[in-house]
């Protein structure tokens, strides 16, 4: 479980450079930018907020994220 207080601090390493990127936890899995769409895993309870991992979900519906968020093989 990620603390309150850092997803208040988190923002999308791509729309933090306009003051925007205010991001939603999801199913303690996911965080989903408001404003691109982009989708970051969560893997043990560490965010991963690399852009490319962000590319990666950004068309996939977010009822269609799958629980728990993959790791990379």
């Amino acid at each position: 479980m990620i603390s309150s207080k850092l997803l208040e601090i988190l923002r999308c390493p791509v729309c933090v450079k306009n003051d925007q990127g205010a991001l939603e936890y999801y199913q303690e899995n996911w965080l989903i930018c408001q404003d691109c769409g982009r989708k970051y895993p969560i893997w043990e309870d560490i965010p991963v907020m690399l852009i490319e991992e962000g590319d990666k979900w950004i068309s996939t519906e977010k009822a269609a994220l799958p629980i728990p968020a993959p790791k990379p093989e």
